[in-house]
C-alpha cells in the first residue's frame, strides 16, 4: 500500500471501538480519506498507533509476527 495511507488491506471494523482492525481509522476517516489533503492524512496517521494501543487492537501482521518470536 502507499505511504499516503495506513491501509494494510485488512478492512474490518471492531464493533466495540468502531475502528478498523487493520489501520485504526474510523469509517468516516476511511470514507473521506481520498478528499483529505496530505497534512490532514499525516495528522490522522500520527494518531493511529496510540489509538490502536488504547483500543488494544493489534494489526494482524503484528499479531502474526509475535507468534514467531
Amino acid at each position: 500500500m502507499s505511504k499516503d495511507t495506513p491501509c494494510i488491506a485488512v478492512c474490518m471494523i471492531d464493533p466495540k471501538t468502531s475502528l478498523c482492525f487493520g489501520c485504526g481509522r474510523t469509517l468516516p476517516e476511511i470514507a473521506r480519506w481520498h478528499r483529505m489533503d496530505t497534512a490532514e492524512r499525516r495528522a490522522v496517521m500520527a494518531l493511529l498507533p496510540a489509538r490502536m494501543a488504547e483500543a488494544n487492537l493489534v494489526p494482524p501482521a503484528a499479531a502474526d509476527a509475535s507468534k514467531t518470536d
